[in-house]
């Protein structure tokens, strides 16, 4: 319930951001009027007393959010996929949040698994270990099963972790409604929608079959992607609460030296991961979300493994097309092309002056051109891109923030394996390719073969929708002329032809 009950969690979250010094940050991140900041800091700093004092070797709005908890976590950690709601700096700050919490009994995990897949732990698995990796949500055992002896990760969901959740939120529910109501100038931040959107995030994540779902889904799409492997899903041994892989083996992304001493090339890892996102990306509009060196290991056979399918991201195909034609211009430096872009999509209103946009991209992508391969950041870049975008009314696209958020992970994970990696470089053959196959003749062709395939689908209800729609503007659907029957073999014959044309068109690109 969204009610006056939730005020004391709001009173110790207050309280928790003050002590820490976390709440100057983040008012400041918002904007927030003069006044607001007064009544805010007024009311919290009688209680700080009351909040949680968290980890002193921590930057104050990371110390805060570990302090108060998993909801508190998993909220920053989607905020930093939102620089355009917490600004660049703060956004930074919040990706090195950890959400490592002391696990929970292996007995514990146990009970669950027997309770959600309705068998005995001992007559699947010989052997179950203790938690190998315990977060927010979840945690994860090593186990092997016993019917062919190979080792599996068993993804087990924290107990009560729905309900807490489902409390946190609706305190969060009630502050961004008073913020909202409090601060009229805070509202270009959506703060409800922010809500919403984290809520979407955190109830996927809490129904593994869902991550499962997307778990296999990713690994249709890139079942012939070389040097890239995800591990299988067991669908027999999962459920709502219990997720069940294949066990990956491999040196965890960020333990660079082990990798090196493993003997694999770091400049081809570099360039291999980063192509390998972007391929996700636009080829297939469907992306590891969450793709940091945590959630990477490399294979002893030199192949990048992910796994944590929990944040995935998804691009529609003219979303893709766009995304493309603007790195594309970037990459060939040809702003103007960028700001037409921009302008044909509609990401900036129509009456704003096109060549002004292209001036202003222009100084945000040539200082990265001059820059030598090592200066060369995509953080940078998208911060500057915010800062135009924005001044040009530019409307916020979620799903773009969190493409472009991703991007700057990779990033920093390409770099950890060789900070010389041009990442224009690295980018070009993947962009090229897929402009080459979705914007050329033969994408047309494939559109336009889409659209008669829907008009071929509809054909038959379309004269009753013509006449449903004539009848509701109050007109009397008019009466069909005569036609003799020549001109019907006629139109007959027509149709024939065109269903011809279609069909050997259908086949050739099938």
């Amino acid at each position: 319930m969204r009610g006056p009950h939730n005020i004391w969690r709001l009173i110790r979250t207050g309280a928790t951001l003050e002590r820490t010094g976390a709440m100057k940050i983040i008012l400041d991140a918002a904007e927030a009027p003069r006044m607001m900041r007064i009544a805010v800091r007024g009311m919290a700093w009688p209680f700080q007393w009351l909040g949680l004092k968290g980890d002193v070797n921590q930057p104050p709005v990371t110390r805060a959010l570990q302090a108060l908890g998993p909801a508190y976590i998993k909220f920053g950690q989607v905020l930093s996929t939102r620089p355009d709601v917490v600004g660049s700096e703060l956004a930074i700050q919040l990706r090195v949040l950890q959400d490592k919490l002391p696990p929970f009994p292996v007995e514990v995990a146990k009970a669950e698994v027997e309770k959600e897949l309705g068998v005995s732990v001992d007559s699947v698995f010989s052997e179950f270990s203790e938690p190998v990796a315990a977060a927010s949500i979840a945690q994860v055992h090593k186990a092997r099963l016993a019917s062919d002896g190979e080792y599996v990760a068993v993804k087990v969901l924290r107990p009560g972790i729905e309900k807490a959740f489902q409390k946190d939120l609706d305190a969060f529910y009630l502050a961004a409604s008073a913020f909202n109501a409090l601060s009229p100038s805070a509202r270009r931040l959506k703060p409800l929608e922010v809500i919403e959107h984290f809520e979407g995030v955190v109830v996927s994540e809490l129904d593994l079959r869902m991550e499962s779902a997307s778990a296999s889904e990713f690994a249709d799409n890139t079942e012939k992607d070389e040097g890239f492997a995800l591990p299988r899903v067991r669908w027999a041994l999962s459920a709502r609460r219990v997720m069940t892989l294949d066990w990956a083996e491999g040196i965890n992304a960020a333990d660079v030296d082990a990798i090196a001493a493993a003997g694999h090339d770091l400049t081809d890892l570099s360039r291999r991961v980063l192509q390998l996102f972007l391929n996700h990306a636009l080829r297939d509009g469907f992306f590891h979300a969450d793709m940091h060196h945590g959630n990477l290991k490399i294979a002893p056979n030199g192949d990048i493994i992910a796994y944590d399918f929990g944040i995935m991201g998804h691009l529609d195909e003219y979303t893709r097309r766009v995304y493309a034609e603007i790195l594309f211009g970037f990459i060939r430096r040809d702003y103007n092309r960028v700001a037409e872009v921009h302008f044909e999509a509609g990401y900036v209103p129509a009456d704003r002056d096109v060549n002004e946009f292209a001036r202003a991209l222009r100084a945000v992508g040539e200082p990265i051109f001059g820059m030598n391969a090592e200066q060369i950041s995509m953080a940078k870049l998208l911060s500057y891109l915010f800062e135009v975008t924005e001044r040009f009314g530019m409307e916020t696209r979620t799903e773009l923030i969190l493409l472009q958020r991703t991007m700057v992970v990779v990033e920093g994970v390409a770099r950890t394996f060789d900070h010389r990696m041009n990442i224009w470089d690295a980018a070009k053959p993947i962009v090229e390719n897929y402009i080459k196959d979705s914007i050329g003749p033969r994408a047309m062709t494939k559109d336009l073969v889409k659209t008669a395939r829907v008009l071929a689908r509809f054909g038959p209800r379309l004269p009753a929708l013509a006449e449903a729609a004539l009848v509701r503007l109050g007109e009397e659907p008019p009466a069909p002329p005569k036609q003799s029957k020549w001109t019907v073999f006629g139109w007959a014959l027509l149709g024939a032809g065109f269903t011809t044309v279609a069909a050997v068109v259908i086949a050739a690109l099938s």
